[in-house]
């Protein structure tokens, strides 16, 4: 039996269905893991256990959070406006802390599994200026992993894994398709409807379709009238 184990974070939007496939496609057995943090697109969290189950997990984990309780994102505090237009700087859509709290409580999983191996969809190129999506943070989490945790200390070394970090959103449609990726299954939208119908506005949904039509790959994405 293959005991090569993997936790894998799972949104249940493009970037990370893509290496939820990816993952596969490398022989691990997959444990997805969601968060239920306060969202306002909770729409996501369907897609999220819905791509798990059509890529094969063996097992898919949503951990509640309250990250609405302490705001400051205008992806969990329902008084600040999704922005639908391009802005400079990190934006408002950026959830404080949000990775690293995934991240940990991943680790976690991973070391009750006997897993080595973390696969996250954060992304360098089409990133939307997030500080948590960057190679430096990623590199700086997986050291502290190795510090902070039973198994590292033993000698089992933990591997944060983050296969689009250099891709454009052309190359990941591109390779997932390649993968067997069905991406209708998925959702992207910052402000989707509990049907998971996307606004076609937001920062998200931009990246998404310019991402189609830059991979020559037709849109299968569910947007409102």
């Amino acid at each position: 039996m293959n005991n090569k184990r993997a936790v894998i974070l799972v949104s249940g939007g493009l970037d990370s269905t893509t290496v939820l496939a990816m993952a596969r496609s490398e022989g691990y057995q997959c444990y997805t893991l969601s968060f239920d943090y306060g969202q306002r697109h909770r729409a996501e969290l369907v897609a999220a256990d819905r791509v798990s189950e059509a890529l094969g997990d063996v097992e898919h984990k949503v951990v509640k959070l309250n990250l609405d309780s302490i705001g400051g994102s205008a992806l969990t505090d329902t008084s600040i406006d999704v922005p639908e237009e391009e802005t400079g700087g990190i934006p408002i859509t950026y959830v404080p802390a949000r990775n690293t709290v995934f991240l940990s409580i991943a680790l976690g999983w991973a070391e009750v599994l006997g897993a080595n191996d973390i696969f996250i969809g954060v992304n360098a190129v089409d990133y939307s200026g997030y500080p948590d999506c960057r190679p430096e943070y990623v590199a700086a989490f997986e050291a502290m992993a190795n510090l902070a945790t039973r198994a590292g200390v033993e000698g089992n070394k933990l591997t944060i894994h983050a296969p689009l970090m250099d891709m454009g959103k052309d190359e990941i449609i591109t390779a997932g398709v390649a993968l067997g990726v069905d991406y209708s299954l998925t959702v992207s939208c910052y402000q989707a409807t509990e049907e998971g119908l996307a606004c076609g506005r937001c920062d998200s949904c931009r990246l998404r379709r310019e991402g189609f039509v830059a991979a020559g790959v037709e849109d299968p994405t569910r947007y409102l009238p």
